[in-house]
């Protein structure tokens, strides 16, 4: 497989992410993450298109936790692998198995969106003793059912757009506006068409089929977090024209969630930790601390 790296000179001129560029080796790749404070473990997992930057306005609130943010294979700052089929579900949940033993996590607050959720949900299902709390953004666990059309043109217009842009996606996906030097620095990761292979695969790694790759372990998280009587906390925002809706799957399924009902944050898309990122990190600070008042 051939390997890219992003030039570090495009990552300069991002002006709120001053923090210190840490990596794991990963199968002759390179892995990058955050790793910024001291304390109880938090790790953070982006979905697709973004990458650890997503996460940047949450650290100042919960500066008293060791905050770590990985970036998935193909994204952000880590190692780009060329040709979108060398993508799978298998990969990326080796990846992040490796990262959590590579750091040696444990007692971990996982806070999940997106992909992130499919993938850190189901580690957490197959490793649930070296897991804490769990805090649900929106996503899902799909268990392999046909997917709805409007999702099927979101994979063929992520397959084939010549000019496919992490900085449109998120603009699109959100329902405030995205300033133009926020959309630039989740493009800053994606120099030219042959780095994108890894945000063009996501869309289509979701599972259509109940055999399909990934869908065995979605289901044993779903178990696992049937019988979670850990912490959880489910957050979704009101704008996801995908998720938003699907946060009371969660609050049902999971005996251990917080609060009469799950937190729904106001005027947020999909990306809501770009749009409220302090809001939801305040509520995840309340959560660790255990003064989460009911609603």
């Amino acid at each position: 497989m051939e390997i890219l790296k992003t030039d570090p000179a495009r990552f300069e001129s991002i002006l709120d992410f001053p923090y210190q560029e840490n990596y794991v080796d990963f199968e002759e790749m390179q892995m990058h993450y955050i790793d910024e404070g001291e304390g109880e473990v938090i790790l953070a997992l982006h979905g697709e298109p973004t990458w650890s930057y997503l996460y940047r306005k949450f650290i100042p609130v919960l500066k008293d936790y060791r905050f770590i943010a990985p970036d998935m294979i193909g994204f952000g700052k880590s190692d780009k692998i060329v040709g979108w089929k060398n993508y799978t579900f298998d990969l990326h949940f080796r990846s992040l198995k490796n990262f959590i033993d590579k750091l040696e996590l444990n007692d971990i607050t996982l806070i999940v969106q997106d992909w992130g959720g499919l993938l850190g949900l189901s580690l957490l299902g197959e490793y649930p003793d070296r897991f804490k709390r769990v805090v649900v953004l929106n996503t899902f666990l799909p268990k392999g059912k046909k997917l709805p059309w409007y999702f099927r043109l979101w994979q063929l217009y992520a397959k084939y757009h010549p000019a496919l842009s992490a900085g449109r996606i998120v603009k699109f996906a959100s329902f405030g506006k995205i300033s133009k030097e926020v959309r630039k620095a989740y493009d800053s990761p994606f120099p030219e068409k042959k780095y994108k292979d890894g945000a063009k695969a996501f869309p289509q790694l979701v599972p259509s089929k109940p055999d399909a790759k990934g869908v065995d372990r979605m289901i044993k998280a779903r178990k696992v977090l049937s019988e979670w009587y850990k912490p959880a906390l489910v957050i979704f925002s009101d704008k996801d024209p995908v998720f938003s809706g699907l946060e009371n799957f969660f609050h049902k399924l999971i005996p251990g969630t917080k609060g009469d009902r799950p937190i729904v944050i106001q005027d947020a898309g999909h990306f809501l930790q770009e749009e409220k990122g302090e809001e939801i990190a305040h509520h995840v600070k309340t959560f660790i601390e255990g003064d989460l008042v009911k609603s």
